[in-house]
């Protein structure tokens, strides 16, 4: 009240009304944001899914997820960050045409000098060097940092910093981690570019994450999928064939690039792609994800998986994990799939920030969405859905060896969870949506 007579008083009445109405439409989006309703998703007619392995099912996907389908390309599975880092450096180092990289996350360290120095090095030799990265999650990586790509003739690019005209639009990220080398190659998985993923940091143990390299059709998509959010950031979109060459590729690989952004109810590509795999579901449900907040929605497609007979395993960070009200607000939401029958894993060894979800070992979904609200209602992702039995079979193995270094949570043990962490998690259910 105090602020609005100081208006009134040094400034014309009209620009004290137009100063309060836009507070109160910030104020409106703030609390909305934070304790607004999240998507309900029922499924309609489920029963007349088409089998997950067959072309009908592959159509319904392509058309709800709005993504277009890709038959051909070769993938290779990348499992932690001295596997992926120096494949992608490699892929940069090779560039001749451009390179293209987005993350969330671009974390001033080793890792990241190694990167600026490669970009750098194929900015002076003429390559179209562009980077976009987020103004919240890169935050501490200021403008300095990149000044030898910039002098090189690279771009750089943060998304959705604040400014007053945006201000309705801040909670929006980009949390995309992919990159496409000469628009024929192309990264995409979970990690940012930070030496949590390289080496570790603080005295704790590297991350465990997992990403892939993919050649052929999909390509197209991922390079699209930059080219919306470099538009977005700097204004210029992309053409040319430095861009989008012609690519052939003979080898057979399903594939669908489903990149996603919040509409007005909160509802996504991502999410919908989700949606339908449980659904679809007919005898497995793997899931690995660092940040498990599920809506309701999807608790009760896990549960009446559970009901149908479906081995459904979940795993998620331990006692390592780098949010750990985020932890204790997901324990909370345990019990009801513990009860129906899912199995619930903690990984131990580290911080595991993996998003892999498998289903019937013939479908992947690798990429950047986490299994909460923020990834699904919030915040810009791409991931890559595969149909192949082979890539669902390296991809099991790889949650076959994370389970080894786990610890199963029992319904008893939930039940009887301390009250200093019950007391966390009441906390964390208040910002649940933004968590």
């Amino acid at each position: 009240m105090i602020v609005i007579l100081m208006l009134a008083i040094i400034v014309p009445t009209w620009v004290a009304v137009l100063a309060l109405v836009a507070l109160v439409f910030f104020a409106s989006s703030l609390f909305g944001g934070l304790l607004g309703p999240m998507p309900r998703y029922r499924m309609m007619n489920a029963d007349e899914m088409p089998p997950n392995d067959s072309d009908r099912f592959l159509e319904v996907v392509e058309a709800l997820a709005d993504a277009g389908l890709n038959r051909a390309g070769d993938l290779t599975v990348l499992t932690n960050g001295p596997s992926f880092y120096p494949a992608e450096l490699e892929a940069i180092r090779s560039a001749t045409q451009s390179v293209n990289l987005e993350a969330y996350i671009f974390a001033k360290g080793e890792i990241a000098r190694q990167y600026v120095e490669a970009l750098t090095d194929r900015a002076k030799a003429g390559v179209n060097v562009n980077v976009v990265i987020d103004a919240f999650g890169s935050a501490g990586t200021g403008k300095s940092f990149f000044a030898p790509l910039v002098n090189a003739g690279g771009k750089v690019r943060w998304y959705n910093g604040p400014r007053w005209y945006s201000l309705m639009h801040l909670d929006n990220r980009t949390h995309r981690e992919l990159m496409i080398v000469d628009g024929k190659i192309g990264f995409i998985g979970g990690a940012g570019i930070a030496d949590q993923w390289y080496s570790g940091t603080k005295g704790q143990p590297r991350w465990r994450d997992s990403a892939v390299r993919i050649m052929g059709e999909a390509v197209y998509n991922l390079q699209a999928t930059f080219a919306e959010n470099w538009l977005a950031a700097s204004g210029e979109l992309l053409v040319g064939d430095e861009y989008f060459p012609h690519i052939q590729n003979e080898h057979r690989l399903i594939s669908l690039v489903v990149n996603s952004t919040p509409t007005v109810g909160g509802s996504t590509r991502a999410r919908i792609l989700f949606q339908l795999l449980l659904a679809s579901a007919k005898r497995s449900i793997s899931v690995t994800t660092p940040y498990f907040l599920p809506d309701r929605g999807l608790t009760e497609e896990l549960c009446r998986a559970v009901e149908r007979g479906l081995r459904v395993r979940i795993l998620v960070p331990g006692r390592k994990s780098d949010h750990m009200v985020t932890r204790s607000t997901s324990r909370a939401g345990y019990g009801r799939l513990l009860k129906a029958g899912a199995e619930v894993y903690e990984y131990q060894a580290a911080m595991i920030h993996a998003k892999v979800l498998c289903v019937d070992d013939l479908w992947v979904v690798v990429g950047s969405t986490n299994f909460d609200n923020r990834s699904f209602g919030i915040n810009d992702e791409v991931n890559l859905a595969i149909r192949d039995h082979a890539v669902a079979a390296r991809f099991e193995n790889d949650m076959a060896h994370d389970l080894e270094l786990s610890r199963r949570v029992s319904l008893q043990e939930w039940r009887h969870r301390p009250l200093t962490e019950r007391a966390t998690e009441l906390m964390g259910l208040v910002f649940e949506r933004q968590q």
